[in-house]
């Protein structure tokens, strides 16, 4: 990950070049040596930003996209998100991801989903699901299993715990295992989380009481230091 912050804004050209790494986007080949995430665009031989924000690079992977606290997601191929079931058809759920509409969840995209053995979500549920199609004309498409492996790996059905609403630039960090508040927490809680690329994060704990602390401690974490985010939750663990 760079650390170096470089703010960009829409319509700046980005390089993708760096000495450490000679890759860049090869518009011949089949599989691109630059991956371009959230805020990027290819426009013909150049790549070119499409919001403001600070420019991110992550190896391996090559991957490089925008990160900016925007109040409404805007869905990717690849993220993982967290929805509320708003509707159920035939042949696919209707999820509210937090975009500007709907996507689309097929019964049959479960591990181990067939015509005869779908699951039965209702009006309310939350899933935990990867975003399998995105394209600006049409409305997302979900799926509940990792696509590599075939098994959920962790997707489908969240039951019980809580689900905060922050922002999207706390949910990239948080996806880093050593984020200083989970690994805080993690000393002295064992709890579940999963986090969304929308803008959502889900706890639960084997008590109520401590899933409401986990969440409110992982929300005002966004602009902690480390040693900020060890006193907070030292604090918190003097007044159980």
């Amino acid at each position: 990950m760079t650390s170096d912050l470089k703010v960009v804004l829409p319509g700046d050209l980005i390089s993708v070049n760096n000495e450490s790494d000679e890759s860049s986007m090869n518009v011949d080949d089949d599989v691109p040596l630059v991956r371009l995430g959230p805020g990027l665009t290819q426009v013909q031989e150049d790549i070119v930003s499409m919001k403001a924000g600070v420019l991110k690079h992550q190896d391996p992977g090559n991957k490089w996209w925008l990160e900016s606290n925007q109040r409404r997601y805007v869905a990717a191929t690849g993220e993982s998100v967290i929805g509320i079931v708003v509707a159920r058809l035939a042949e696919y759920y209707r999820v509210d991801i937090g975009g500007a509409q709907a996507a689309i969840l097929p019964v049959l995209a479960f591990e181990g989903a067939t015509k005869k053995n779908k699951p039965n979500l209702v009006p309310g549920t939350l899933v935990y699901a990867r975003i399998s199609l995105a394209n600006k004309d049409m409305e997302p498409e979900l799926q509940c299993f990792n696509p590599s492996s075939g098994k959920a790996d962790g997707y489908g059905e969240l039951k019980g715990g809580f689900v905060i609403r922050c922002s999207l630039g706390l949910c990239r960090r948080l996806l880093n295992p050593e984020t200083p508040i989970l690994r805080f927490l993690g000393e002295h809680f064992p709890f579940e989380t999963a986090v969304g690329m929308n803008g959502r994060i889900w706890v639960n704990s084997e008590n109520p009481q401590y899933t409401i602390l986990l969440a409110n401690a992982v929300k005002n974490s966004e602009y902690l230091s480390e040693a900020q985010c060890k006193a907070m939750v030292e604090s918190l663990i003097d007044k159980l």
